[in-house]
């Protein structure tokens, strides 16, 4: 990439007419290619020393896509025909640096560039610290960090002998070999390394605080991503996945399981084939909670006892953002505070994206949502009012969950276009309110 020039008066490398992306993973690389569509200059930085994010760094050798490769690749750059309808890791990285190629997108990719500190200073700009304390100033941050790096661990009562590991840390079905293997979880990860201890493990007992909806990942040979209607309400979609559980799978208690306490879709959902299947064949133990760690052994709430070697912790992700100041950490649980999934009202030129947890394939959402990115970024240039103002104002609200339909985002998302105008104009209209806006300076 070219070398921005360097203010030696104040160690600042002067960028400040330019966006910062931070991160290169699926998310990062989709909103670059909607930057450089639209002739906004940009950088991109990646803690790693590859692009991929995730799928580089974070997954297991036999890991595989839940959607399908139909909803997951960007529609603007389809995924080979080679590819099966549920692509490997191997076949994920390959696509992803296929997509930075094709695109021209590494000329702008920093790797190895960790950023440590982001805070806003005089004239609405954003200075960016970098481990090795180089400082840049930018007029605006996009956030594209991910959300599957920060590891959630339970709280465990007792002590055990064996080892406990996270799914993060789970690569290879070597971890798993010979050995009494206990997966605490009841998501997508969690029940992948429950199938694979299934397999080589001389022990797999899957524990779940409560019961999940198995969706079947196929359904008369279709994935059942693929089969989703855009146009279709959510109680219809509930009452047809539903449908094709029972058809699929029957009932829970067919397989020992309680009934899921919460409604399809009210939670990320589970799509697994594997783990019904093994259940059937006592190559899976199904579980309650875990109550006590005893040594060798772990208690569970139900009262029973089991040996194991090995926990492996399919407990999810914090959402983080640990290089924001205090007064700019806006995730509440899972939820990050801020409108359209990305502005905020008090705040100009800080940008969340990313971190919610679709229904469906990244790829797809990012290739319509980049565009209309860029056009708010467009318009934001425009005026001096942080455009989350401008959204609020219009009556947007803020997330209750980090769940979302992506469906019903790719409506408002066809709105908004539609009727940007109308944003423009509210926009222009609030700015002469509020002529004077200025980011509030955050001390290093």
């Amino acid at each position: 990439m070219t070398v921005s020039k360097l203010d030696t008066t104040q160690n600042l490398v002067a960028t400040q007419d330019k966006h910062l992306i931070i991160g290169a993973g699926f998310v990062g690389l989709g909103m670059a290619q909607a930057l450089q569509a639209a002739n906004i200059s940009y950088d991109q930085v990646d803690a790693s020393d590859d692009i991929g994010g995730n799928w580089y760094h974070g997954v297991y050798e036999t890991a595989h896509i839940i959607s399908s490769r139909k909803i997951t690749q960007f529609t603007h750059f389809p995924m080979p025909d080679s590819y099966p309808d549920f692509p490997s890791a191997q076949n994920m990285r390959d696509y992803l640096n296929s997509f930075a190629d094709h695109f021209d997108l590494r000329r702008n990719i920093e790797l190895n560039r960790q950023v440590k500190y982001v805070r806003p200073v005089e004239n609405n700009r954003w200075e960016v610290t970098f481990d090795n304390g180089e400082k840049r100033l930018y007029k605006g941050v996009l956030m594209c960090n991910g959300h599957h790096w920060c590891k959630r661990f339970p709280q465990f009562k007792g002590e055990f002998n064996g080892e406990i590991i996270h799914t993060k840390d789970y690569k290879h079905p070597n971890q798993l070999q010979g050995k009494r293997v206990l997966v605490i979880g009841g998501g997508n990860s969690a029940c992948d390394v429950a199938a694979e201890a299934a397999r080589v493990a001389a022990k797999s007992v899957l524990s779940m605080r409560e019961s999940v909806w198995f969706i079947p990942k196929t359904f008369a040979g279709v994935p059942v991503a693929d089969r989703a209607k855009g146009s279709s309400p959510l109680w219809y979609q509930r009452l047809m996945t539903h449908l094709l559980i029972r058809l699929t799978f029957g009932k829970h208690e067919d397989y020992g399981l309680p009934e899921p306490k919460h409604r399809i879709f009210e939670k990320h959902p589970t799509l697994n084939s594997e783990v019904p299947y093994y259940i059937k064949h006592g190559r899976i133990t199904a579980k309650p909670g875990v109550s006590f760690l005893d040594g060798d052994e772990v208690e569970f709430v139900d009262g029973t006892r089991e040996v194991f070697d090995l926990i492996v912790c399919g407990t999810g992700y914090y959402v983080s953002y640990p290089f924001l100041p205090p007064e700019l950490q806006r995730v509440e649980g899972s939820v990050v505070k801020c409108y359209e999934g990305s502005f905020l009202d008090d705040y100009k030129g800080l940008y969340f994206i990313g971190w919610e947890q679709p229904r469906g394939g990244v790829g797809s959402i990012i290739s319509a949502y980049g565009p209309l990115f860029a056009r708010y970024l467009k318009l934001q240039d425009e005026i001096n009012i942080p455009l989350g103002l401008v959204l609020k104002e219009m009556g947007h609200k803020l997330p209750e969950t980090h769940l979302y339909d992506p469906h019903k985002s790719f409506k408002q998302w066809e709105k908004a276009n539609r009727s940007f105008h109308k944003i423009v104009k509210k926009a222009h209209q609030l700015e002469r309110q509020h002529p004077d806006f200025q980011n509030q300076v955050i001390a290093n």
